[in-house]
Formats: C-alpha cells, sequence, structure tokens
C-alpha cells in the first residue's frame, strides 16, 4: 500500500510540473502579419519595442511576418496593427496546447543509439534532441574511441559555469597548415533547436559513418554543437522560447535576463540591435561582453589564418545568408553567393517536397538589418566564405508552418540537408570540385 500511494504521489508531481511548465504561454497566440508596402513592414517590425511581443519572421513584402503575442497584449497588438491596415490572421490561439504537444511527442521518442562503430561508441539518434549533457558526454566519448582523429577541446565557460567543448577533426592532428578547416557551429540561439542536428550529423559523417573520404583526408574541422549551453537548458526546463544566454545583473531585480549573443560580436556591434536588456534582441553592455561570444573568438583567433569556411546554424526560414548586416557587401560577394546558390541547390534536392526551397543572399536585403553577428564577424576578421544557415521550419503543415517546435522525423532529414550544403563548401575550399 505504501508503495501504491508513493507512485501515486510521484505520478501528480510528475503531472503537475508537466503541466505547469508552459503556463506562462497560456492564452498566448500566434499570428502571421503580412504586410503590403515597406511602411507596413517596417511598422510591424518596430512594435516589438513598444509592446512584449516575440517576433519569429519579421515581416516583408516578400514574407509574411509571424509573431507570438502573450495572452494580455492580444487587443492592443490587433489594435495597433488595424491602425495602420495590417492584414494579419491568428495561426494557433493558444501556444500552451503546441507546446505540451511537443512533450508528448518527445516523451515518445527513443534513445537507441544507432550502431556504426567497433570503437564501442555509437551515434546518437535522430529521433529525439539530445539534451546538453548528453551531447557532452557524447564528445568526451568520441574523442576518446579515436584519439588518431578526434580531439576534444573546452573552448570556455558559459555564464552559469557550463564547460562549452567542440570537436577537432583531422588525420594530422592539426599539424599540417595547408589543409583548409571548416568551422561549425549550431545552438548560439537556445530555442532554435533543429542546428544541433546538423553539427551532430555532420560529426557523424566524418568519424562514425564516413562515406567521402576526401572530406576527412583533406579538411581539418572544428564542430562547436552547442554554443549557448545555459539558455539551451533553460529552454528545455523552464522557456521553450528563450532565444538568449542566461547572463543577470542587467536590470533591477533581475526582471530582464539574457543577452542576444547573435548581436554581442564585435561588428558594427549595436548599430541595428537594441539596448534594452527586456528584449529579445539585446545585444549586451559591450561587444564581446558575454563568456559564450568571447568563447568563440579564442577558437576564431586560434585558427583564424586556416578557417576557410564558417556555417552558424540557426532557425528557421530556409535561408542561407552571407555579409553584413548594414548592407554593405563582402568584396567576395558573388563568391558567397554562387556558392551559397550551390548549397541551396543541394539541399532542395533532398528536402521534404512541403519545405519551401531555400533563399540565398545577404543578411540586410534579404532578412532584416542586423548588426553584431557571428558570421559578418568571421567575415570581418577574414574567413573567406562565411554563411548563417536559417534552417526549415522543423514543424511542417499541422500548424502553419510554426517553426522552433519538433517534428520526430523531420530531426534527421534535418541534419541530412545541412550536411549535402557543408559538403558543397567543403569541397569549394578543398578544390575537390575542380
Amino acid at each position: 500500500m505504501a508503495n501504491f500511494l508513493k507512485s501515486v504521489f510521484v505520478f501528480f508531481v510528475v503531472f503537475y510540473v508537466v503541466c505547469a511548465k508552459h503556463e506562462a504561454y497560456d492564452g498566448h497566440a500566434f499570428y502571421e502579419v503580412t504586410a503590403k508596402n515597406e511602411d507596413q513592414a517596417k511598422f510591424v517590425n518596430g512594435l516589438e519595442n513598444q509592446i512584449p511581443i516575440d517576433i519569429f519572421v519579421y515581416a516583408n513584402t516578400d514574407r509574411a511576418g509571424q509573431i507570438l503575442v502573450p495572452k494580455e497584449q492580444k487587443m492592443n497588438f490587433e489594435a495597433s496593427l488595424e491602425s495602420m491596415g495590417v492584414e494579419y490572421r491568428v495561426q494557433v490561439e493558444n501556444i500552451r496546447e503546441q507546446l505540451e504537444l511537443e512533450d508528448k511527442i518527445l516523451a515518445q521518442s527513443t534513445s537507441e543509439p544507432i550502431d556504426r562503430s567497433t570503437f564501442g561508441v555509437q551515434a546518437l539518434p535522430y529521433n529525439q534532441i539530445h539534451r546538453y549533457e548528453v551531447v557532452d558526454d557524447y564528445l568526451v566519448r568520441l574523442a576518446n574511441a579515436h584519439p588518431n582523429l578526434v580531439t576534444v577541446e573546452s573552448a570556455g565557460k558559459s555564464f552559469e559555469g557550463r564547460d562549452v567543448k567542440y570537436l577537432k577533426i583531422s588525420t594530422t592532428n592539426f599539424e599540417d597548415r595547408r589543409k583548409p578547416v571548416v568551422f561549425l557551429m549550431s545552438l548560439l540561439h537556445a530555442r532554435e533547436w533543429v542546428g544541433l542536428p546538423s553539427t551532430l550529423y555532420a560529426i557523424d559523417k566524418l568519424v562514425l559513418n564516413v562515406t567521402e573520404n576526401d572530406l576527412v583526408n583533406n579538411i581539418d574541422w572544428i564542430i562547436l554543437p552547442i554554443a549557448n549551453p545555459d539558455g539551451y537548458e533553460f529552454s528545455h526546463t523552464v522557456n521553450r522560447f528563450w532565444r538568449k544566454n542566461r547572463r543577470t545583473g542587467l536590470t533591477h531585480g533581475d526582471s530582464c535576463v539574457g543577452v542576444d549573443l547573435h548581436r554581442n560580436f564585435d561588428i558594427f556591434w549595436g548599430s541595428a540591435s537594441s539596448s534594452d536588456p527586456c528584449t529579445e534582441t539585446f545585444h549586451g553592455r559591450s561587444a564581446f561582453s558575454e563568456p559564450e561570444t568571447q568563447n568563440i573568438r579564442r577558437i576564431l583567433d586560434a585558427y583564424a589564418n586556416r578557417i576557410e569556411l564558417f556555417i552558424d546554424f540557426h532557425s528557421y526560414g530556409s535561408m542561407i545568408l552571407f555579409g553584413f548586416g548594414n548592407g554593405q557587401l563582402p568584396a567576395n560577394a558573388l563568391t558567397l553567393n554562387l556558392i551559397g546558390v550551390n548549397m541551396a541547390q543541394a539541399i532542395d534536392k533532398i528536402k521534404w517536397d512541403m519545405k519551401p526551397d531555400y533563399t540565398v543572399g545577404n543578411i540586410y536585403y534579404t532578412r532584416y538589418a542586423m548588426s553584431g553577428g557571428s558570421s559578418d564577424y568571421a567575415q570581418g576578421i577574414g574567413i573567406p566564405i562565411s554563411f548563417t544557415y536559417e534552417l526549415p521550419a522543423m514543424r511542417g503543415i499541422a500548424v502553419g508552418n510554426f517553426g522552433y517546435l519538433v517534428e520526430l522525423a523531420f530531426i534527421g532529414q534535418a541534419g541530412e540537408e545541412a550536411w549535402e550544403g557543408i559538403k558543397v563548401g567543403a569541397k569549394f575550399i578543398s578544390g575537390l570540385n575542380k
């Protein structure tokens, strides 16, 4: 009887925690907003500085905006749009229901590893999104099992003290300086979980399931799967749509927390981002104010003279973007556009039919003005081929292409698609395509 009562108690505790986890989003609505002209687009996007909304996709004349609006702000938000004649529709009435559905989907996934190794280390499965500790342990085990190919390094600590590990993959232990280096990174923005399969899949194809030996033999690789571990864990445990890091001390009583790490790099810093700590695009107190961006800078500084391809994986939008975020074009913009188009075509050949074809272009003209971005910084310090990937929306047509929430079947697909693009860039810089 005692064991039965204990089981019942545990069940109700777990049930309460699951139900309470997304309580803060109860009644929040997800809007699609259509801008007929540039003035309307500017107005809609500027509302994030006036109303506490969360813009997932910025509106422009070619693409509808997608915006999450708190329950208590819906009347104000709709009235603002109507005052400017902006068309909108509610895609999801209560986002909490979708968040709870995602929890159920994730709970149904299994965690059997993929048997691809004779060394006792198996690939992480592609039917779930793996947590920080799982990935952290995996990187260590992989390096221990393949010491002649893989080295695990620490880039430093996060704000809350988590180790930020990355892999160096090289047949010559990075000692052959004639070999170009490819740098891949994901989860700079915490909620963009679809980025993680992209870097994990690349690790799999370079270490455990190698099908193109030239990519391993002729190129050295640096792969950083979780650039923002604090924010990433917070997006799992407390706030699913958390974007920033977990920097505190920004406001009195920590009423607002976190810095947008993709606005914190020292490239046009502060010119197209927010100085308000309560916004999603807060750029920090200064360029490289955050330990997470400092970690990335250390890696880039150490290998900048050899890194020839840099890709930072984000979501969502099915885009391959190059610098600069202020509309200025790099000297090699035509080359960047050509490589980007070739990457996009390779991805489009294998993508799901329901997903849009990839768009390629300059960040400013294709998406929006921004400053302090990672790929802009990489381009600015002399890494010739630097991109930000905006991967496809993870969830499909069931809820209007609502992008961040997980669809299990797409996890492996996301990694496979990204790898096709990576290969194009890697072969270009190594001359393998000649």
